[in-house]
């Protein structure tokens, strides 16, 4: 296949449209996969001569591997793409992925935290130790902006603004965006800097801006974070696990169900599109159980 063509592809995802790194490689992954189909399938051997009949085998290879449908959808949304990419650019005369129909599927609620769980893990990172300040403030962070894991790594001194309560965070595609943060985010990040990230920068000697650093004091990884995330919750009295996007799902859900407006929920998460947030529009058992004693005669 043109591997010059690919290599062409990964410029114009990364420079033009300022994907990230993660999806760039993800929708690489999918064009090695499809290729490897192909080459061990006596399929076409170019991208321009891949037919209908290619990708409709491809589709029935998928299924017969038994991805999920959200995984298939991702994979053809990352073809589609690609093709989208040498049409535009005259490299291939036709989309063979263009009359695909994927299966349709309900769309799975996200996971969050009652209000309730949230104040188990709170209590779970009380305590005068740097971890545990750190920890506190890692916690009321992601739970009072809503920030994306990637955004919580790449967050700087300066980007946090206390005299307005505000951070700036570094969304995808370079989107940046201000989202307030409340009493409890700021109490926690001031501690914090003041008896733990600043004794542990000067024990080792580091200088960089990055807001949380580990107990070396280097800054943590979205893998450091899964991890105090679930130190957290093992400490705390709830048996469960936790993903630090669901902090993010939980974000959203309490200012949806306390009456947040759509739009301004759709800003404060950076979501470009309004149907991605939409998602939040669930309502929540314990709402419908308050609604349902209030309304009903003989609750």
């Amino acid at each position: 296949m043109e591997e010059e063509w690919i290599t062409e592809y990964q410029a114009y995802l990364k420079y033009e449209r300022q994907y990230s790194a993660d999806t760039v490689k993800a929708y690489s992954a999918d064009i090695a996969d499809f290729c490897k189909f192909l080459s061990e399938n006596g399929g076409a051997a170019s991208f321009a001569a891949v037919t209908a009949d290619d990708v409709h085998v491809y589709m029935s290879y998928l299924y017969e591997k038994q991805y999920q449908e959200s995984t298939v959808s991702r994979m053809v949304s990352g073809l589609r793409s690609f093709y989208r990419y040498l049409l535009k650019n005259d490299l291939v005369k036709e989309d063979p992925f263009v009359y695909v129909q994927l299966k349709h599927h309900p769309r799975a609620l996200p996971h969050f935290f009652y209000e309730k769980e949230m104040n188990a893990l709170f209590a779970a990172t009380q305590g005068d130790s740097e971890t545990d300040l750190r920890d506190n403030a890692l916690l009321e962070t992601l739970y009072a902006t809503g920030m994306r894991v990637s955004e919580c790594t790449g967050l700087s001194m300066q980007d946090i603004d206390f005299g307005n309560r505000a951070m700036l965070l570094h969304g995808k595609g370079k989107k940046d965006r201000y989202v307030p943060f409340g009493n409890y985010c700021s109490d926690a990040l001031q501690r914090y800097f003041a008896e733990a990230r600043t004794p542990l920068m000067a024990k080792y000697q580091h200088e960089h801006s990055s807001v949380f650093v580990n107990h070396y004091g280097e800054p943590l990884t979205p893998a450091g974070i899964t991890y105090i995330l679930n130190q957290i919750v093992k400490r705390s009295t709830l048996h469960t696990t936790i993903h630090p996007h669901e902090l993010r799902h939980t974000f959203a859900t309490h200012l949806m169900n306390n009456g947040a407006d759509l739009r301004a929920v759709q800003e404060l998460l950076g979501h470009s599109s309004l149907s991605t947030t939409q998602i939040y529009t669930h309502v929540t058992t314990e709402s419908l159980q308050e609604n349902y004693r209030k309304f009903f005669p003989r609750a």
